[in-house]
């Protein structure tokens, strides 16, 4: 079995926030919306059913925290979760704060707009408020 390596896309388009007891949870990037990636810690999973079922259950608390985080964090108008994979084939899981008035609404967010980096200082708070309301 090969030991679990991000893949270097994730790696590339994320910052690390924290990490839970499966997932690493990383922040986008992209400052046109507030978006965290869930990825599970284990090598070479690449669907939900590819993770046992206490892992799936364990995917699905952390992505209730994700959403929460964002929920209380930022208030968006609703929450956009997907495990898509169609990019990076490693497990990961977007959990997506939107607003009625945000560059891709109603549209998905993927293709729909250039990605805008954080600038560094905004970067840092950000990534230290998800983390306290992770933790």
């Amino acid at each position: 079995m090969n030991a679990w390596q991000l893949h270097p896309q994730l790696a590339n388009d994320t910052v690390p926030v924290i990490e839970l007891a499966l997932c690493e949870v990383r922040l986008m990037d992209d400052a046109n919306h507030p978006w965290l990636v869930l990825v599970p810690r284990i090598a070479d999973m690449v669907e939900i059913i590819d993770l046992d079922p206490a892992q799936r259950s364990q995917l699905t608390a952390e992505i209730d925290a994700a959403c929460r985080a964002l929920k209380t964090l930022f208030k968006p108008d609703k929450l956009n979760v997907a495990a898509l994979g169609n990019m990076v084939p490693q497990l990961h899981v977007h959990v997506i704060a939107r607003y009625r008035d945000d560059i891709a609404w109603p549209r998905p967010v993927w293709g729909n707009a250039t990605a805008r980096p954080y600038a560094p200082e905004e970067l840092i708070e950000r990534v230290k408020a998800l983390r306290t309301s992770l933790a």
